[in-house]
């Protein structure tokens, strides 16, 4: 009879180890006799069973010469060597693999940037930012596949722990990007963090200022991607590493309430429209329009005696802001901020269409502004659908059900998506005998918002006519009709 046993709680993986690196490495330690161990997120994600990309191999010596021997054994054309970092990296086949030699280091105050000495497999483990990232696997003969578990990863990873190899004070003040690791761990992984290390950074949150934005977004943006993101933020708000990069975000938090009249969290409000977003869509962007979408609600916030709390224009306004945010942010300020910048303009459209009558015009002004991103949109505006009281949201979403038939429809008919005139600045030109001035793009905008109205159809024929009526209101003079073409 086979006994079945866990991945995690056997002490030799070697059966695991069969990819043909390993197999090289293993043979020229043994040859060489030196001593080499695959460790870090390889070991940690093969114990958890979660695929992975990326081999760290760590070299008691010289790392750069097993890297160098292995990509030749492999026939590995190119080799990327950092001899300053003692690192070397290639990529075999679908795998990253990176050599480095065994060090330790110590930090200065004032900078995450360490002074590196050559070490022993203990320093180097000692340098880990957590005890599942210390594990290692030994890659020698004699012990293939071994594992050296100095400080109890194992159990770390049974009971889903993050906690820090050393004194977690040390740890994050040498490296406070660690902190933010921690909190990516904890969101991709659906761990705890010990409470020593989740004291330590708060203790410790306000050194993440000497981390350079980009670091910090990189983190920020794996956290974002994770499957339930709004445990990563709720942890980055209780540490105050938050509040250290993304004021806006913390500003969005509390209720206020004035003559019994009360608004709700915006901030959880977000988190759990982020959460409902992440269940449909595993874009990064489109998850930033959720974290964005109510960012100017404390700007516009207000006060009326009448109907209680108001936000008036925040769409507007927030959409104003995601440039100023995405610039301090560093995060892209191309193609990808104008589509969250949109998003968030535009998403209480579809809202509005739910709460009031649906007619074809407003349909096709939603479809016009929307382009092709009226797909994100309503994703969007469904994730933003939140209410504790389950009848009115299942209420709400079937009235949205309803506006997405509805858009469907019209889209079909019309064919409003990426509207482009029939008549084109050309045409006009061409009919009144013009050059270019402000009555082509007046006479182009009604035929436009003729087609949007629904007073003429999408189609030429129609489009040019109304444009002559047009002209002739605005004092122009067509040509003869036999030298206009309608085609």
């Amino acid at each position: 009879m086979t006994i079945f046993v866990p991945i995690m709680y056997q002490k030799n993986y070697a059966k695991y180890l069969k990819h043909p690196v390993f197999k090289v490495a293993s043979q020229i330690v043994t040859e060489k006799n030196l001593q080499a161990y695959v460790i870090g997120g390889f070991v940690r994600d093969l114990l958890l069973e979660r695929p992975s990309k990326d081999i760290d191999i760590v070299v008691v010596g010289n790392g750069l010469y097993l890297a160098k021997e292995c990509a030749r054994i492999l026939r590995v054309n190119k080799v990327s060597v950092f001899e300053n970092f003692g690192t070397a990296q290639f990529k075999y086949k679908d795998l990253d693999v990176e050599f480095v030699g065994a060090r330790k280091e110590s930090y200065r105050s004032d900078s995450r940037k360490p002074i590196v000495e050559n070490g022993t497999l203990e320093d180097d483990q000692n340098r880990r930012d957590f005890t599942i990232n210390a594990l290692a696997l030994s890659l020698h003969a004699d012990t293939f596949g071994d594992i050296i578990d100095p400080f109890n990863g194992l159990d770390d990873l049974e009971k889903g722990i993050i906690k820090t190899p050393l004194d977690p004070d040390v740890t994050f003040s040498d490296d406070p990007l660690r902190m933010m690791r921690a909190i990516r761990f904890a969101s991709q992984l659906g761990f705890k963090i010990e409470n020593q290390s989740l004291t330590s950074i708060l203790k410790n949150s306000d050194r993440l200022e000497i981390i350079s934005i980009e670091r910090v977004m990189d983190e920020l943006n794996k956290i974002i991607l994770s499957n339930s993101p709004s445990r990563g933020f709720k942890l980055l708000n209780s540490t105050k590493l938050l509040h250290q990069f993304f004021p806006e975000m913390i500003a969005l938090q509390g209720i206020e309430t004035i003559d019994g009249k009360s608004h709700k969290d915006n901030f959880y409000h977000t988190l759990e429209v982020l959460d409902n977003v992440s269940e449909n869509t595993d874009d990064l962007w489109l998850r930033w329009a959720a974290i964005m979408h109510d960012i100017a609600k404390p700007p516009t916030k207000r006060f009326d005696k009448e109907i209680g709390w108001t936000f008036h224009g925040h769409e507007e306004f927030g959409a104003r802001m995601t440039s100023k945010i995405f610039r301090r942010l560093k995060l892209p300020l191309d193609a990808k901020m104008k589509y969250v910048e949109k998003l968030v303009r535009l998403h209480l459209r579809p809202i509005a269409l739910v709460k009031g009558t649906v007619t074809d015009s407003a349909i096709r002004r939603l479809l016009f502004e929307a382009g092709d991103d009226i797909d994100d949109l309503m994703k969007l505006c469904n994730a933003d659908i939140t209410s504790k009281n389950e009848f009115k949201v299942q209420k709400f979403k079937k009235n949205f059900d309803l506006v997405t038939l509805k858009l469907k429809a019209v889209e079909e008919k019309d064919s409003i998506r990426n509207f482009q005139p029939p008549v084109s600045g050309e045409d006009i030109m061409k009919a009144f005998d013009l050059k270019p001035c402000n009555e082509i793009g007046v006479i182009k905008t009604r035929i436009k918002d003729a087609i949007l109205d629904g007073t003429i159809e999408n189609n030429k024929e129609e489009a040019y006519q109304l444009m002559l009526i047009f002209g002739k209101e605005l004092g122009l003079t067509p040509l003869n009709d036999s030298s206009i073409s309608k085609k």
